[in-house]
Parts: C-alpha cells; structure tokens; sequence
C-alpha cells in the first residue's frame, strides 16, 4: 500500500488534482481534546506537554483525497517530511522530534503514553499531535486504513524502542523546541498556549 500512496501522492503534487491547497485546507480543522501521560519507566512520555487528540479534526469529502486533505494542511503550517503508511505495531517514541499524525482512512486502535498508557479508537479525520518522547503503537486496524504523518521543521527524526535509549531521551526531550504553528490550526491554535517552555 506504501508504494501505491506514495504514486498517488506525487500524482497529485504534479497536478493539484484532489487536493485542497494549503490555504483551504486550514478552514478545515474542528475541535480537540488534551491527554497527559506519566513516564512509565520504558517510556518517558513528555514531562511538560499533552497530547494533543482532535476528534473529527478534518471534514474529509469525496472532492479531495483525504491524505492530500491531510498533508497540505500539515504542510500549510510547516509540518513537513511527511509520509503516508500505518502506525507501527510497536511501541516506539522519538525522542528529538514531535510528530502529527492525522487518519486519512479507514480506523485502528492506537495505545498512547506506553504500555501504561491509554487506548483510543481513531477514524478518519482525526489528528493526533505528540510531543517528544510521548509513546505510540497501533494495536489494531482496518485493512484498508491509512496515516499520514510529519514534523516539524525543527528536530531531527529517530526512533527509539528500548531502555538502552531511555538515558539519551531523558536529556533530549526536553530539549526539543515548540513548533512555530499547531499542525492542524495554525499560529493560533491550541499547541501554542499549551506547549509553553518554563520560565
């Protein structure tokens, strides 16, 4: 499925075909929720900042494709490197980046926060934003399911799965930077008044 998205995907870039564009993409968005895990001892989570869930975030239509719906306006409030796949069946966390990932189709049953943590249903349209270091693995999903995910323009992606990593990712979690805009609403969305370094 990678390979197939990621034909569509530059079939769509080269004609604008399905896609909303940047600007209409951001009238898009609707309302979202705010979930805090702990460190659970394998995975630190992020000591400050939520995760930021936004139920029905996008209104996908049969006009766009919805994973263009998705990047563009990813894109359009500099979330970038973005890819179209599934979510790992593992748990992972990165722990030098922040990571959007919205549902372009299908749903699946993701756990946040690490094996301690919480699970959610997630379907088409919703937009999950995690903070550095906050863990993430799908437990189940629809065959014909899809992700898009991106990042922020600063950080830099790894991924980190073992307690052997743990050390590093204590250090630099905290370090990792705001981003200059919420993935799905903009400079004047909610991750700007909720992810605040301390003073």
């Amino acid at each position: 499925m990678p390979l197939l998205e990621d034909l569509k995907e530059y079939a769509e870039r080269a004609t604008g075909l399905r896609r909303p564009g940047k600007r209409r993409a951001s009238e898009l968005p609707r309302p979202r929720n705010v979930v805090r895990f702990r460190d659970d001892g394998l995975v630190p989570n992020h000591p400050r900042w939520p995760l930021m869930l936004y139920r029905s975030a996008v209104r996908l239509d049969e006009q766009h494709d919805p994973a263009a719906v998705l990047e563009d306006l990813f894109e359009g409030n500099g979330w970038g490197d973005s890819w179209r796949d599934g979510i790992y069946d593992y748990v992972h966390y990165h722990s030098r980046i922040h990571e959007v990932l919205g549902i372009a189709r299908g749903k699946g049953r993701v756990r946040f926060g690490g094996n301690k943590g919480r699970t959610f249903t997630l379907k088409a349209g919703d937009v999950v934003v995690l903070p550095a270091g906050t863990g993430h693995q799908c437990l189940a999903a629809d065959k014909d399911s899809l992700v898009v995910g991106a990042y922020p323009s600063a950080g830099t992606y790894d991924e980190c799965t073992t307690v052997e990593d743990r050390p590093r990712a204590l250090k630099t979690i905290p370090k990792v930077p705001v981003p200059r805009k919420d993935p799905a609403y903009g400079g004047a969305g909610p991750l700007k008044k909720l992810w605040k370094r301390p003073k």
